[in-house]
């Protein structure tokens, strides 16, 4: 239920937000004589180059990957407490695509074969498919989460926004920690680093990373394993400066098994006879059922009833290489190579009961190869940056989806049925990009970007069907359904222009204009016929953004406060639609669609402020009051006209409250954060069923260290709010909704040696 009291929280931050903003001057002038620890100038790498986050164009989060250690951060889903305006979800249970939306472009899709139109990258290199931005985030040195289009510098399909993490890179020195965890829900953790040099030139480093838990959902279904995850991570880098060449190599290793988290049943069918529907506000209790007559019995959140055998097994790999040449004083050329793979099998139950209604394997075979060559020049005060960048990457899926296995004999052959579909879908791409950043004045500098991409897509979909062809045989037999081969190729240019004035030695104000593109492609997904397997293909998207805003540092006053108001004009923007089957009990059509424009505008602000030595305030509020579609009608009639875009929020308010204290000559320290998304839609139909209430999140932890000894209470999600990931709408075929839920609360406590 939501609280009476968000309201009001979210308006009193919003408000301090903007007294700091308004009157910063004479409300901490007493504060310049304090002797206190500086807030420190924060680096990033928004346009491939270290800059202070003041001079830098574009609205960037920043993320100290200490923060992330001691908060235990675990991996990339976790990531929306620290930015405005943006929402990651695990979308359709752990191991699925992560849902990344920044500024309200994102895309809620758990096919394995897409790409999300946020990028991430790891070390300046691309990550490709969305199935590989699950990232485990351990030996973290930094996080930039950069909003608005991207597309000069990270190119293609960074139409929302980019996340860039930084792993820490070996150091010259010998030196090493040991982090040993235990938490509830019989889980338990390991980090463990090794940095060592050799010789005078070189070091290497070894990261670890080890988690073993089980899900805040628990199953009541006796038949079923318990659903947990056991992970495993490893990072080898080395190294290497010369005269005039660095050299960063680096090798990692990924491997996951375990049961997937049970998936929770909302049921919206009151009466099993005459089919009347529960209201939304009832869909899910103990009196409301499925098409079949099950609901789970119970009232706790957290309590599913699940026939789910369904292992998860993961493994990833890859390598890549980083040369720096220092040609000059004032010249640098930098190589990136890089190869990656991941094959995953993910089983599911999407039914949410103890019968075989819904259940599936999604198969994954990705294998990823990019290089870029790019060069830095710097002429006095304005800096050159060019390259050419080169990706191919091959995604194989084998997919299954076994419909309504228990009724076979029982209902018509053609509503029984196992799909087998199996793509091939390889892109390969192409691009020169080239940015200028030059100083007309001495408080002006224009940065001006262009990138011209070329990419070619070729996909191979093939499906197969075990149905019932002979009354008296229900194991059925294979037959053939459809196979769908083709080709598409498009080519465009993307760039930014931007101004940065320099008010005065505190305050920078900057306009950007910017524009990007997610490209087309085939939606390998669950296709229940031949004529929606043809339809799959989709277009190119695109988007154009202004920005304006200011960044401001108050160095003596310990202030920091960054603002920022945006519109964009969204074209032929890629929808993933849930749509209820033409026919009665056939399985929902879902299509990944070029739908019409739509206009996003909206306003945020992130402010970070040190009062004392020992506290410090951080506040981010991010606010979209309008994110709809203009006038269309979907492919099967349906009007979105006017309605809001899925998954994203009209307020989202974060904030961290920090305190160290000394206690026995040896420092405390206490944080507490909190984060808040109002409501939102799962689907592009605002459908009352699929819709997540506004909710609250509270994190924190205290941390004392003595010597080289460390001890970390942490805690997320301290109040157990109720909320879910994602909410699939299949009322229609089996009267039920998929419920992914959020995890409940969770604590545990870190002991870590460093060495």
């Amino acid at each position: 239920m939501k609280s009476p009291y968000q309201f009001d929280l979210k308006m009193i931050l919003l408000s301090s937000a903007t007294i700091a903003g308004c009157y910063t001057e004479p409300l901490f002038a007493e504060q310049r004589n304090k002797p206190q620890a500086d807030i420190e100038v924060i680096n990033v790498y928004a346009q491939k180059r270290p800059q202070a986050i003041e001079e830098v164009s574009i609205a960037v989060s920043y993320v100290d990957g200490s923060r992330l250690k001691a908060q235990h951060i675990k991996d990339s889903t976790e990531l929306a407490i620290f930015s405005p305006n943006l929402k990651i979800s695990q979308n359709a249970a752990e191991g699925t695509p992560p849902a990344i939306n920044i500024r309200g472009v994102g895309l809620v899709d758990y096919n394995t074969a897409n790409t999300s139109p946020v990028a991430v990258y790891i070390d300046d290199i691309a990550v490709g498919s969305a199935s590989n931005q699950i990232v485990n985030l351990f030996d973290i040195e930094q996080i930039d989460i950069l909003r608005g289009p991207q597309g000069s510098l990270f190119g293609r399909n960074s139409t929302g926004g980019a996340i860039l993490v930084r792993s820490k890179r070996p150091e010259f020195a010998s030196t090493g920690y040991l982090t040993l965890g235990a938490a509830n829900n019989n889980a338990s953790s390991m980090d463990a680093m090794y940095n060592h040099t050799i010789g005078d030139n070189s070091a290497w480093r070894l990261a670890l990373n080890h988690q073993d838990y089980e899900y805040s959902s628990y199953n009541i279904y006796e038949a079923s394993p318990t659903a947990g995850m056991k992970q495993t991570n490893a990072r080898l880098s080395l190294l290497t400066e010369l005269d005039d060449l660095q050299i960063y190599l680096k090798g990692y290793l990924t491997d996951w098994r375990g049961i997937v988290q049970p998936v929770g049943s909302i049921g919206v069918i009151a009466d099993p006879i005459s089919g009347e529907k529960c209201t939304p506000q009832q869909a899910g209790s103990i009196n409301c059922f499925d098409n079949f007559g099950f609901n789970d019995g119970s009232d706790d959140f957290y309590a599913v009833s699940v026939n789910n055998d369904s292992p998860h097994d993961s493994n990833g790999k890859g390598v890549s290489a980083e040369f720096s040449w220092q040609l000059s004083n004032r010249s640098e050329l930098i190589s990136l190579t890089a190869y990656n793979t991941l094959e995953r099998s993910h089983a599911f139950n999407c039914d949410g009961s103890p019968a075989r209604l819904c259940e599936g394997v999604l198969g994954l075979d990705t294998h990823l190869f990019s290089q870029e060559f790019r060069v830095k020049q710097q002429f006095a005060k304005h800096v050159l940056t060019a390259g050419i960048y080169y990706a191919d990457e091959a995604i194989k899926q084998a997919n299954v989806n076994d419909i309504l296995y228990d009724f076979r004999g029982i209902l018509p052959a053609d509503l029984t049925a196992t799909f087998f579909y199996d793509n091939h879908i390889e892109t390969e791409s192409l691009a020169v990009f080239t940015q200028l950043d030059y100083q007309l004045a001495k408080t002006l500098t224009v940065t001006a970007g262009l990138r011209y991409e070329d990419e070619s897509l070729t996909y191979d979909s093939t499906a197969t069907l075990n149905a019932i062809v002979d009354s008296n045989d229900l194991k059925g037999q294979r037959v053939p359904f459809y196979q769908v081969a083709d080709t598409q190729s498009d080519s465009g240019f993307s760039g930014q222009l931007a101004f940065n004035y320099q008010f005065s030695a505190d305050t920078h104000g900057y306009y950007r204009f910017a524009n990007g593109s997610k490209s087309g492609g085939y939606n390998g997904g669950f296709l229940s016929t031949p004529e929606q397997a043809e339809l799959a293909a989709y277009g190119k998207e695109r988007l154009n953004a202004h920005e304006i805003g200011m960044k401001s540092w108050w160095r003596a006053q310990q202030l920091r406060f960054n603002w920022a108001a945006f519109y964009y004009d969204y074209n032929d923007q890629q929808v993933f639609m849930n749509q209820p089957s033409v026919s009665p009990q056939k399985p929902p059509v879902q299509l990944l669609e070029n739908v019409a424009d739509s206009t996003i505008y909206g306003l945020e602000a992130e402010l970070d402020y040190q009062p004392t030595n020992e506290l410090a305030v951080q506040l981010a509020v991010g606010y979209i009051p309008h994110a709809e579609f203009a006038e269309f009608v979907d492919p099967l009639g349906n009007s979105l006209t006017d309605n809001r875009l899925p998954f994203t929020s009209k307020w989202n308010v974060s904030a961290a409250l920090s305190y160290e204290l000394t206690v026995a000559d040896n420092p405390l320290q206490s944080v507490l954060m909190f984060d808040y998304q109002s409501d939102y839609y799962f689907d592009q139909n605002m459908n009352p069923y699929a819709k997540q209430s506004g909710y609250s999140l509270v994190n924190g932890h205290i941390k004392y260290a003595l010597d080289n000894w460390s001890v970390t209470v942490w805690g997320k999600n301290l109040f157990d709010t109720h909320y879910s990931h994602l909410k699939f709408d299949l009322s229609d075929f089996l009267g039920m909704l998929e419920d992914f839920k959020g995890e409940g609360r969770r604590y545990g406590l870190d002991v870590s040696y460093q060495f």
